[in-house]
C-alpha cells in the first residue's frame, strides 16, 4: 500500500488505466528485485506483496477498479470482487456451524487463531496462483486488463464513494456505513449469516478487515 501510495503522489495527472497499471506492478517488481528473488514470487505468489485499488481520474473522468474494492457512483453500487472470495467465505461458515454444533464457544471462534479459517487457508492459497490471471491485483505482475473494470463519468455532477472491502455495505455517508458495520459486528461477529466472510470479528476488534471510505463530489 505505502509502496503504490507513493507512486500515485507523484504520477502523470493525465496517466490511463493502462499505464498505471504498467507502471503500479514495475513499483512492486522493483522493490522485489532488491529483497525477494522474482522467480519465488512468480513460483508462490502467497508471498508477494499484493493491494487493490479504486482510483478517480479527474483528467479523464473515469474511475478504475483494480482488485476487490467497490463505490457508489451516482447512488448506483459497483464492486470487482475476487471470484473466489464467496465459495472460500462458504467453507469457512460451514466449518464454523459445524464447530458450534461440537460445543466451540462463539468466544473460542473469535479469538486471533481461528480453527474455521484453517480449513480454507489450503484452497486459499491454491487459488492466489489465479492473481493477474482470473482477477486483478497489484502484486509486481502483468496485470488483465479485462480484469479491470473502468466507469467513464459524463460532465454532469456524480456524487461518489470509493471503498476497500472491508465494509460489508456502502451507504452515501461514513456515518451510515460505520453503522451497518458495527451492527454487523453485534448480530452476527463470526460473519457466517447473511454476509459471509473469510474473518471474523477478533474479540476486541471493530472490524474484520482493513477499511477505507472516501465520498466527495465531481
Amino acid at each position: 500500500m505505502l509502496l503504490i501510495s507513493r507512486y500515485i503522489r507523484k504520477m502523470p495527472a493525465n496517466i490511463s488505466c493502462r499505464q498505471f497499471c504498467l507502471n503500479a506492478t514495475k513499483v512492486i517488481r522493483s522493490h522485489y528485485r532488491w529483497r525477494f528473488p522474482v522467480s519465488r514470487m512468480q513460483e508462490h505468489p502467497e508471498e508477494r506483496l499484493c493491494a487493490s485499488v479504486i482510483l478517480y481520474s479527474r483528467l479523464r473522468r473515469e474511475i478504475w477498479l483494480v482488485g476487490d474494492c467497490h463505490g457508489l457512483i451516482g447512488g448506483e453500487y459497483v464492486d470487482n470482487p475476487k471470484p473466489y472470495e464467496q465459495p472460500l467465505a462458504e467453507m469457512r461458515a460451514k466449518k464454523v456451524r459445524e464447530l458450534l454444533a461440537e460445543g466451540m464457544t462463539q468466544q473460542a471462534l473469535l479469538q486471533p487463531h481461528d480453527p474455521a479459517r484453517e480449513v480454507m487457508i489450503p484452497t486459499m492459497l491454491e487459488v492466489m496462483h489465479n492473481q493477474n490471471v482470473t482477477y486483478a491485483v497489484i502484486d509486481g505482475f502483468p496485470i488483465p486488463e479485462d480484469k479491470v473494470p473502468v466507469i467513464a463519468l459524463d460532465f454532469r455532477p456524480w456524487e461518489i464513494v470509493l471503498a476497500s472491502d472491508g465494509y460489508p455495505h456502502l451507504a452515501p455517508t461514513l456515518a451510515e456505513t460505520e453503522a451497518w458495520l458495527d451492527e454487523q459486528r453485534r448480530n452476527d461477529p463470526l460473519n457466517i449469516g447473511e454476509f459471509k466472510a473469510t474473518k471474523a470479528f477478533v474479540e476486541g476488534n471493530n472490524s474484520f478487515d482493513d477499511r477505507s471510505y472516501i465520498r466527495f463530489i465531481v
